[in-house]
């Protein structure tokens, strides 16, 4: 087990210290398809965030979004199969915090998904886990993941990141586009 992020399996975390370095870090786990899954992602995620300096509101605000992304590939992307991964990956920046969640199953378009805040779905649950991803993070996008599921791909600037928007969000927030 690795201690840095709690990897059950063979890490390649770099978080050793209270504070990263600027080097670049990396770090990739494959989870199984199973509701353990998505507490292991959100903590290994509040740890890393941690020690990228980020403080106790942001780091759930990047918690909270891991989990509705792990809880989307968990149930619509590999639709709760044990026989299907869920893939994660960090990386660290000079600049941001970059989240993949990738999942198995058949991918999805964003434009797809209903607006939760649409008068005909304030009672539908579909579509909050996104809603909430896009206004937590920095930048947000969907792609077609390698395993031809889909891959969330999300950012948030590092606390006192010499290229951060001025205004906490990039001018692009609304658009869901992740750099």
């Amino acid at each position: 087990m690795c201690y840095s992020c709690r990897a059950l399996n063979s890490c390649s975390c770099a978080v050793t210290n209270p504070r990263m370095t600027p080097e670049n870090k990396h770090l990739e786990v494959v989870l199984d398809t199973q509701v353990e899954s998505v507490n292991l992602a959100e903590e290994m995620c509040l740890r890393v965030a941690e020690a990228a300096g980020f403080d106790e509101e942001m780091c759930y605000r990047i918690g909270m979004s891991v989990r509705e992304g792990v809880i989307n590939a968990f149930h619509y992307g590999n639709q709760e199969r044990p026989d299907k991964k869920i893939h994660l990956a960090l990386d660290i920046t000079n600049e941001k915090l970059i989240i993949h969640v990738m999942d198995e199953g058949k991918g999805f378009k964003l434009g797809d998904v209903p607006d939760p805040l649409a008068e005909e779905n304030i009672l539908s649950t579909s579509g909050r886990g996104i809603f909430l991803m896009r206004a937590f993070m920095d930048e947000f996008d969907v792609v077609s993941g390698k395993t031809g599921g889909a891959e969330i791909v999300m950012s948030k600037w590092l606390p006192g990141a010499v290229n951060a928007p001025t205004n906490g969000a990039d001018g692009e927030k609304g658009s869901g586009k992740a750099h």
